[in-house]
C-alpha cells in the first residue's frame, strides 16, 4: 500500500470512528431524555405528596416554592379525559360530570377496558359567574401513565380528551369537603394573596381540585389552582 493510500485509509477510518461515536452519543442522549420524561408526569401515588394515597398513580409535580399563603408548582404536560356540564349549580355539575367519566374508565370505551382511577380530579370553573345563571363546568380525570400516549376512545360523544401543557400553577390547599361555597372562599383567598404579591395569573378561570373519594371522611385534601402567567412569584416565607 502506498503512503498516499495509507493516509487516505487512516483518514477514512478516523471519520468513520468519529461519525459512529457522535451517532452513539445522540442516540444515548435521546434514550436518556426518554427515560427521564416517560414516567415524570404520572406516577406512584407515594411520590408527590402524603395526601395522594387512594389511587395507584397521581399527578406528579416539582415544588418551586412554598409559603403560608400559597405554593408554586411546576407540572409537565399531561393528558386527561374530560366532559362538560352546563348547570346553574357547580356541585350538581361535578356529580353529573363524575358519573360520565366514571363510566368511561369502567368500560364504556371502544376497547371495553377498565382504567385505573387517578388523582386529582379537577373542575375548570369560569370566573365572574353571574348569580343564578348557568355556566359550563369542565370536569377531568387524569389518565394513568399507561394511557398517557394513547387511550381508548370514549363511546359517549360528550366525553373527550384534553391536553394540559407544561405549566406553572399557584396552589392553595384546604381540608374538609370541597362544596361550592367553601371552594369559592379559598379561590378568593388565593387571588388576594397573588394580587398582594404582585403575581400575574390567568383570570379567566381557575380549577377546583380534589384528591379523595366520597368514602374518605377524615383528613381530606383539596386545592384551588390558578395558572401562572410569566415568571412565577414566590410567597413570603413566614
Amino acid at each position: 500500500m502506498s503512503s498516499t493510500s495509507r493516509r487516505l485509509h487512516i483518514t477514512l477510518s478516523h471519520y468513520r470512528t468519529a461519525f459512529f461515536s457522535k451517532m452513539n452519543y445522540i442516540v444515548g442522549a435521546i434514550v436518556l431524555l426518554l427515560s427521564f420524561t416517560a414516567d415524570a408526569r404520572v406516577g406512584n401515588s407515594s411520590e408527590p405528596t402524603s395526601y395522594c394515597t387512594e389511587t395507584p398513580e397521581c399527578l406528579l409535580f416539582d415544588l418551586t416554592c412554598k409559603g403560608e399563603e400559597y405554593e408554586v408548582r411546576h407540572y409537565e404536560a399531561t393528558k386527561w379525559v374530560t366532559t362538560d356540564v352546563e348547570s346553574m349549580f357547580k356541585d350538581l355539575a361535578k356529580i353529573k360530570g363524575f358519573r360520565k367519566l366514571y363510566k368511561y374508565i369502567t368500560g364504556e370505551n371502544e376497547a371495553g377496558v377498565n382504567i385505573d382511577m387517578t388523582a386529582p380530579v379537577i373542575l375548570k370553573v369560569k370566573e365572574e359567574i353571574p348569580l343564578l345563571k348557568k355556566s359550563v363546568y369542565s370536569l377531568s380525570f387524569l389518565l394513568p401513565s399507561a394511557y398517557q400516549k394513547q387511550a381508548p376512545q370514549p363511546t359517549d360523544s360528550t366525553v373527550y380528551f384534553t391536553d394540559m401543557p407544561d405549566t406553572t400553577i399557584y396552589v392553595k390547599s384546604f381540608g374538609g369537603w370541597s362544596v361550592s361555597a367553601v371552594a369559592t372562599i379559598y379561590a378568593n383567598k388565593l387571588k388576594e394573596a397573588l394580587d398582594k404579591a404582585g403575581a400575574t395569573y390567568n383570570t379567566d378561570y381557575h380549577y377546583d381540585v380534589g384528591y379523595n373519594s366520597p368514602m374518605k371522611l377524615m383528613n381530606r385534601h383539596n386545592e384551588v389552582w390558578y395558572e401562572a402567567k410569566g415568571a412565577p412569584v414566590c410567597p413570603p416565607v413566614e
